[in-house]
């Protein structure tokens, strides 16, 4: 017998035994669709993730104040003690770090926060997180501009009152087919009034990290000013942390080191405060090692169910081997060598996980996908994982399977046709 009967033969006996075929195979849908709708789920997740923080700037560095600690891990500041000009990153600062690093930056953002406020027009609304930014903010936080543009250093330096706003400030402040550039809006915040002239309209992108339960009408977005402007207002001096966005050919690493180095110099005196730097790679780096590490070790619980379902059916080919001893003992006495025995036992095996491992891809892309949307992420069925799932179940048929076959082959001829 070839191996091309003996598959035609195991598909004849799942056929003839359908519910029990189907039972067989529970333990493997049921595993595989599990590791494959969870390894789903979970890159979708991470993949949401990276690109969502890859849209924040993934190779930017934040700069900014830190309290010195002791050894004992303790802050070496008073009680209370107030941050004060003399411990900002000034302009200064800034301009020398500009200097130094002048081949390996794209550019260095500042900014200054007002806060949230509320434009109003009216019965017209719209409400704002409020920022003072820099020329360079734009680049580094990937925003793309709809209509006119974004603020730039002849706006910084003559601290005008301009402002840039998002698409949806604009669905609820204008009436559709109006212009918003050079329209002046007011801005309440807290007892305070402001009037800004829109200078430009970005497009506004939902964060995967930060769901938002409001309204299209009531939901917050953020709103650009220079931030000498809002330096101004704030009455403030320097800045608690600055963001540098490196060009794509810098070492992250070595420049996070030596951009830490640059700016401790002027802190070397400073008895409470210091510098650290922090890197969105290394962040988005721990994000992606941490969600792949929860992702296995779920999908290895999961496939537990697949050992199950390898001893569900290495004892049902036992049935088998026992309901066929007198179709073994007539097959063996007119010749067939135990290895041909062995194979067919084998191969329906084999056969029977298979069909139930592409059931369970099926049945676990389907469950990953859904899962994936019902948290809002785009679903991304592995196709490793999936070709892994498909190969682990012919070795659960061949490993589980190996047993019954040779004690199919094994079995003596003349008992085997005495057997009732």
């Amino acid at each position: 017998m070839d191996l091309m009967e003996s598959i035609t033969l195991a598909f004849s006996g799942l056929k003839a035994n359908k519910m029990r075929a189907l039972l067989t195979m529970l333990g493997i849908i049921i595993g595989i669709s599990s590791v494959i709708a969870i390894v789903t789920v979970g890159d979708s997740m991470r993949s949401a993730m990276t690109s969502s923080m890859a849209d924040l700037g993934a190779k930017n560095l934040m700069i900014g104040l830190s309290y010195r600690y002791d050894e004992s891990g303790n802050t070496v500041a008073p009680n209370n003690y107030e941050i004060t000009d003399s411990d900002v990153i000034s302009y200064e600062m800034i301009n020398a770090y500009k200097e130094r690093f002048d081949n390996d930056l794209l550019g260095v953002s500042m900014t200054e926060s007002l806060g949230s406020g509320k434009a109003q027009d009216g019965r017209l609304y719209a409400n704002v997180s409020l920022s003072g930014v820099s020329a360079d903010y734009a680049e580094a936080n990937s925003i793309e501009m709809i209509k006119g543009r974004f603020l730039n250093q002849r706006d910084i330096n003559s601290m005008k009152n301009l402002i840039v706003v998002s698409n949806k400030f604009v669905n609820n402040m204008f009436a559709p087919g109006v212009d918003p550039i050079g329209k002046e809006v007011q801005i309440h915040r807290s007892n305070e009034i402001n009037t800004y002239t829109i200078v430009g309209v970005y497009e506004y992108k939902q964060n995967a990290m930060m769901y938002s339960m409001a309204s299209e009408k009531d939901m917050s977005t953020d709103a650009y000013i220079p931030v000498s402007t809002a330096q101004r207002i704030n009455n403030s001096n320097g800045f608690y942390q600055i963001t540098a966005t490196p060009k794509a050919n810098v070492d992250s690493t070595a420049f996070q080191i030596e951009t830490q180095e640059f700016f401790n110099r002027y802190y070397d005196k400073n008895p409470y405060i210091t510098i650290q730097t922090f890197s969105m790679e290394s962040m988005l780096g721990q994000i992606d090692s941490m969600m792949s590490t929860m992702s296995i070790a779920i999908a290895i619980i999961a496939g537990i169910s697949l050992l199950v379902g390898g001893i569900g059916v290495m004892n049902i080919m036992l049935v088998s081997v026992t309901e066929r001893t007198r179709e073994i003992g007539t097959r063996k006495a007119l010749g067939a060598p135990n290895s041909a025995i062995r194979i067919q036992f084998i191969t329906e095996s084999v056969i029977t996980c298979l069909v139930g491992g592409f059931l369970g891809v099926i049945l676990g892309v389907v469950l990953g996908s859904v899962g994936a949307s019902a948290l809002g992420f785009p679903a991304r069925p592995s196709v490793s994982i999936i070709l892994i799932a498909v190969s682990f179940s012919m070795a659960i048929g061949v490993f589980f399977g190996y047993y019954p076959a040779n004690k199919a082959a094994k079995l003596n001829p003349i008992e085997a046709l005495r057997y009732e």
